[in-house]
């Protein structure tokens, strides 16, 4: 059974507060630039995103298969952020992005993650803790092993 552990430096931020809405140019068919309100992550955000891909250990970038369990220590310089470690679960999922091929858009990953999606996530143990001059993320990563009884009694 493979586990991974490691951590990543730094305040992890949520994906969810302190959105940022913008606006975009969307061109058309007809070629008319169209302008359309968006929703994207906050500054802070963006920036823990882009150090966190880069803290991640090669090594530790399986793509591992099937359900998993985590378990996060999310650390942070004061009480008032909340509990979030969604933002931290996309970061550690394949990254992918979408390419022009022939003439054609085409997704394509351009970076391993530690497993392939974060919807293999079947059972999350987050816990919060203080550090007031450095506060880090611990991650432990392992695969689940599927129940061969059934949990809830259904027939």
């Amino acid at each position: 059974m493979t586990v991974i552990a490691f951590t990543i430096l730094g305040e992890c931020a949520s994906k969810a507060n302190s959105r940022a809405i913008v606006t975009r140019r969307l061109r058309t068919a007809t070629g008319e630039v169209r302008l359309r309100p968006a929703s994207i992550k906050s500054d802070k955000a963006r920036a823990y995103e882009r150090s966190a891909l880069r803290q991640i250990p090669v090594q530790c970038r399986m793509r591992l298969a099937g359900p998993l369990r985590i378990t996060l220590k999310l650390f942070y310089a004061s009480e008032r952020p909340d509990l979030a470690e969604d933002l931290l679960l996309d970061v550690l999922q394949d990254r992918w992005a979408y390419v022009q091929r022939n003439g054609v858009k085409v997704r394509e990953r351009v970076q391993d993650g530690v497993y392939l999606n974060d919807r293999q996530i079947r059972e999350k143990h987050v816990y919060h803790g203080i550090d007031r001059t450095h506060p880090p993320a611990e991650i432990v990563i392992e695969p689940l092993a599927e129940p061969t009884a059934d949990l809830f009694g259904d027939p």
